[in-house]
């Protein structure tokens, strides 16, 4: 780390750092024949409102279009447009109905429960953003148009998103069905990392290797757990790709245990995985596989496993699916623990002082924000979001953002024709989208330019000095609200995931002590100990990377994940050794042991309520 770097505070280091990645071209493309042209459509039509709806729902939409495969975006783009055209539709006929007062109330209302569920995960927290800002917009948006029908617009631009998403193939996907081929780069991931693993066996970096490990496997089980696209049991290319993620979990579990133990791994352990990657990339048969020692159990569980999955390549059939079950019951207890009541009171906080100060200023007709006021709530919703930053830095991102865009958009404006430079705009931010969505300042920027365009076109006056008006407010309110002291313990976002990967990390241990033989019961807990340890993790790095007042309330979460990712590491090495000797070594025993107390000790330094631990079972 260099002085700079060190010098720079992490709140401010957090904005400045941007996403990398190739440019998604196909994604590009999409954004651009999404809002531009239902824009042009309506406008032609001489139904310009129509067209500013359904271009918000295709430019929201565009914002959850992210790489991933074709199964996963019905969920993640069709789940946020349908809370949204329900916030339209409840907007609209509240702000018509509803006078200034009980129209805050009810926002507010909606703002908590909106906030409470979007602590169940990234669809739900993509929902309940749209459920808000649409129901701003719904409010306040002065359209001629029917509440329900303003909401069949927004469906329509977003629908219509969705199926270019469903439709177009990607540029380059020349092998297999092309339908599947965001399936497929996420399956070779999991073999890439298996063999990046291996290869960082004994070095440093081997942490670092394990959790891109587990990050692989979460996109790839993500990937393939959406709706099947073709009815009953799918497609040939489907249960493939179902039966070669299945053969990736032993192989992961052994290259976990050779990381855990820490001996170096002949150089040619790695290259089985790599040419498995290889051929799931390009839809071929494997080949013959090189076979490592067998001089130890992880080696041996290694060696198994790449057995096992060339002839589960060869024979391209069966293979479970081994994901999270996630019942509406456990979804609710999520939305209704210490952390989806923090986030649930702060969104509510912040989105309904968006609103009871808009309606003042709108009362009062100061500001220009009689014409606008929806902007002021709207943009308190994207700010008081965790999963977009530590709250400083997305305060600073939106402010830059906001006055880029609009000097930008006020200088364009001046020149371009109308209403066809607008448009053209549009699908300009659009294209713009899927890359910006990469650093928050530079989303707001196109998001700024694109809405003040849809504003225009929908006959209002140039808003540009309005848009950069409402911003400042909003931010004010949040950063306000963020620092507010409230009932009960900080941080409680962080402490919920670190009690859910507490729980998970247990049943896990407690499953392979207990002798079962059941390896699918094994593996299912294994990736639920994982991926709640991972999500942990995402939250306390986020937390640490907030100002000292807010930082202060997490302090020492970070060591107690730290020990129960070596709490699963050793129970991953355990399972592996069981399933060689039938017996544990007391290395192993010991190592537990210790672990257990150490997660003891470090639940008490961060002022944790201590768990009960699982006694170790006498017959291993």
């Amino acid at each position: 780390m260099t002085r700079l770097s060190a010098a720079v505070p992490p709140w401010l280091a957090h904005a400045l750092r941007a996403q990398r990645g190739p440019i998604p071209w196909s994604a590009v493309l999409r954004g651009a024949l999404a809002g531009g042209p239902l824009l042009l459509a309506a406008v032609l039509s001489g139904r310009s409102s129509i067209g500013v709806v359904a271009a918000l729902g295709a430019m929201l939409a565009g914002i959850n279009d992210r790489p991933g495969s074709r199964r996963t975006s019905v969920k993640r783009l069709g789940v946020p447009a349908l809370a949204g055209a329900a916030g339209l539709l409840v907007g609209s006929y509240a702000g018509q109905h509803a006078s200034a007062a009980p129209l805050t109330l009810l926002l507010t209302c909606l703002g908590f429960f909106a906030g409470a569920v979007s602590a169940i995960g990234p669809v739900a927290s993509g929902a309940g953003t749209q459920l808000l800002v649409a129901s701003a917009i719904g409010a306040g948006m002065p359209l001629p148009e029917p509440g329900w029908q303003r909401a069949l617009f927004f469906l329509a631009g977003a629908g219509w998103l969705l199926a270019l998403r469903l439709v177009l193939p990607t540029p380059g996907a020349t092998s297999g069905d092309y339908r599947f081929d965001g399936e497929r780069t996420a399956v070779a991931a999991v073999y890439d990392a298996v063999a990046q693993l291996l290869d960082a066996v004994g070095a440093v970096d081997a942490g670092t290797r394990r959790a891109g490990l587990t990050a692989a496997l979460d996109h790839a089980e993500d990937a393939l757990a959406g709706p099947r696209l073709r009815r009953r049991a799918g497609s040939a290319t489907e249960r493939r790709l179902h039966a070669q993620y299945a053969v990736a979990l032993p192989l992961a579990e052994a290259a976990t245990a050779l990381a855990w133990a820490g001996d170096a791994v002949p150089a040619r352990a790695a290259e089985g995985p790599r040419r498995l990657a290889a051929a799931v990339r390009d839809s071929t048969h494997t080949g013959p596989l090189p076979a490592p020692a067998r001089s130890a159990p992880a080696l041996r569980a290694l060696d198994d496993a790449l057995l096992h999955a060339a002839e589960a390549f060869d024979r391209g059939a069966g293979g479970n699916l081994h994901t999270r079950r996630r019942t509406a019951a456990s979804l609710v207890r999520t939305a209704l623990d210490s952390g989806g009541r923090e986030y649930g009171l702060r969104v509510a906080l912040s989105f309904g002082a968006g609103v009871a100060v808009a309606q003042a200023l709108n009362h009062a007709r100061w500001y220009g924000l009689h014409t606008h006021w929806y902007w002021l709530p709207a943009t308190a919703v994207f700010l008081v979001k965790p999963d977009l930053g530590p709250l400083a830095s997305r305060v600073l991102c939106r402010a830059a953002g906001t006055v880029l865009g609009a000097v930008l958009f006020a200088g364009l404006a001046a020149l371009l024709p109308r209403p066809e430079g607008l448009v053209a705009l549009v699908v300009i931010s659009g294209a713009l989208i899927p890359v910006a969505t990469r650093h928050f300042a530079a989303q707001t920027a196109v998001v700024t330019v694109l809405v003040l365009a849809l504003v225009m076109v929908g006959g209002e006056p140039q808003a540009s000095w309005n848009r950069i008006g409402e911003t400042a407010l909003a931010c004010a309110i949040v950063l306000l609200v963020g620092h507010l002291p409230t009932p009960g313990q900080r941080g409680g976002g962080v402490r919920a995931r670190l009690a859910r990967a507490h729980d998970a990390a247990h049943a896990y241990l407690a499953h392979v002590l207990s002798g079962s033989g059941d390896r699918t019961g094994r593996w299912v807990l294994r990736r639920e100990a994982y991926r709640a340890l991972a999500e942990a993790r995402a939250a306390i790095d986020l937390a640490a990377a907030e100002l000292p007042a807010l930082a202060r309330h997490t302090e020492g979460t970070e060591e107690v994940a730290a020990v129960l990712e070596r709490l699963v590491d050793t129970t991953t090495a355990c399972a592996v050794h069981l399933d060689d000797a039938g017996r544990l070594p007391a290395r192993h025993r010991e190592r537990i042991a210790e672990l257990l107390a150490e997660l003891t000790d470090a639940h008490e330094h961060a002022g944790l309520d201590t768990p009960e631990a699982p006694r170790l079972p006498v017959a291993v």
